[in-house]
C-alpha cells in the first residue's frame, strides 16, 4: 500500500509509513485530506465509506460556543491543565501570560507530555517570544531521555496559508475565533470533545511536519515581533 501511494504521489515520495497505515486502519489516527484522495483513488470507495470508522465519532457531539473572554479563558486553561500525553497550541497572537503560564507549568510538572508549539508567522507580542523561551529553558528539543522528543516548535512562512489558532489535549480541544462584538479581538471561541481533539493532535502534528523548526534559543530570539517593529514604525 505504501508503495502504491508513493507511485501515485508527484516526486514518488508520500511521507507514508505502514505504521501510518496501520494507524489510518485502527483509528488511531486521521488520515488527512490529500492522502484520503489518494486511498479513495486505490480503493475505488467513496470517502464517506473508506473513512466512516474515522468519521463516525465526530458526529455525535455538538461544539459549544464560547461567548465571553471569561468562558474562552477557562477553557483553554482547562484543555491545558488536562492534557497529559500531548498538547498542541497553534497561533502567534497568544498574550495572556495566565494561561502562557499554565503550558509552561503543565510541562515543567509533567515530563513525559509531548508539546507541539506552531506559529504562523512570527509573534505578535513580546511576550509569546519570551514563552518560547521559557519552553527552551523547560526542555531540550534534542533530549530523548523518555524515549521521544517532547518539544517541538515550528514556523509556518507561507503566508498564502491563513493563520490557525488552537489548543487541543487527547480530551479536548478550544478553537479561539474572531470577536462577536469587535474588530480586532479574539475574544470567543469553540470548545470541542475527544474526537474532535483527536483529529486536530494529528493536524498539529502535520502542521509542525511542514514548519521550519524554531527550536533553539538563537532561532527564537531571531524572530522579528510583530509588535516591536510595529512600536518603531
Amino acid at each position: 500500500m505504501v508503495e502504491e501511494i508513493d507511485l501515485r504521489t508527484p516526486g514518488g515520495q508520500s511521507g507514508v509509513t505502514p505504521s501510518m497505515v496501520s494507524g489510518w486502519e485502527l483509528d488511531q489516527h486521521a488520515t488527512s485530506m490529500g492522502h484520503r484522495k489518494t486511498l479513495c483513488e486505490i480503493y475505488q470507495q467513496p470517502p464517506e465509506v473508506l473513512f466512516a470508522h474515522q468519521d463516525q465519532g465526530l458526529r455525535k457531539a455538538a461544539p459549544k460556543l464560547l461567548a465571553s473572554v471569561p468562558e474562552l479563558r477557562r477553557a483553554l486553561m482547562g484543555t491545558v491543565q488536562d492534557a497529559r500525553e500531548c498538547l498542541v497550541v497553534m497561533g502567534s497572537r497568544s498574550r495572556d501570560l495566565a494561561y502562557l503560564k499554565a503550558i509552561e507549568e503543565a510541562l515543567d510538572q509533567r515530563p513525559t507530555l509531548v508539546h507541539y508549539r506552531v506559529l504562523f508567522g512570527p509573534p505578535f507580542h513580546q511576550v509569546l517570544a519570551d514563552h518560547l523561551i521559557r519552553l527552551l529553558d523547560l526542555r531540550d528539543p534534542s533530549d530523548r531521555t523518555h524515549g521521544l522528543k517532547t518539544l517541538h516548535i515550528g514556523l509556518v512562512e507561507d503566508r498564502g496559508r491563513p493563520e490557525r489558532f488552537l489548543c487541543a489535549s487527547e480530551r479536548r480541544a478550544v478553537v479561539p475565533i474572531p470577536s462577536l462584538t469587535s474588530l480586532e479581538a479574539f475574544d470567543s471561541g469553540i470548545s470541542l470533545g475527544r474526537a474532535e481533539a483527536c483529529r486536530l493532535l494529528d493536524h498539529g502534528r502535520q502542521a509542525y511536519a511542514a514548519a521550519r523548526r524554531i527550536e533553539t534559543l538563537q532561532a527564537v530570539r531571531a524572530l522579528d515581533v510583530v509588535g516591536k517593529r510595529d512600536a518603531t514604525t
